[in-house]
């Protein structure tokens, strides 16, 4: 599984039989996603402290478009990896919607409901 994040309102705009495109995709050509071992590095650096989160987990056999893992942007001097989603996710291929609230100090961490596997 992977994993990408959201605004609980942008995930509840995507319609049943629908596909999320988050901006990115035009953007960049890509979704970014993360794995649960990484999720925290992107998420505190771009949206700690932001209510109104989630974590789609997104089973990517059942993604339509290429998944590949490729290095952040900046590579990270550790050599860590991130899953990329080369077009829309359909709304069947996210087995689990994980709320992603903040902690008191604004940080995002990998929600219980995902470590516990």
């Amino acid at each position: 599984m992977i994993l990408h994040i959201c605004t609980r309102d942008e995930w509840a705009a995507v319609p049943e039989g629908g596909e999320y495109r988050a901006p990115s995709l035009e953007d960049a050509g890509f979704i970014h996603c993360s794995d649960p071992g990484t999720v925290a590095l992107p998420a505190n650096a771009l949206f700690r402290g932001q209510p109104g989160l989630v974590l789609l987990e997104i089973d990517p056999k059942l993604v339509d478009a290429p998944v590949r893992w490729e290095d952040g942007a900046p590579p990270d001097p550790r050599g860590i990896q991130f899953p990329h989603i080369y077009g829309p996710i359909p709304r069947n291929a996210v087995v689990s919607v994980h709320d992603f609230p903040t902690d008191s100090g604004g940080a995002l961490k990998l929600p219980e409901s995902l470590s516990v596997r």
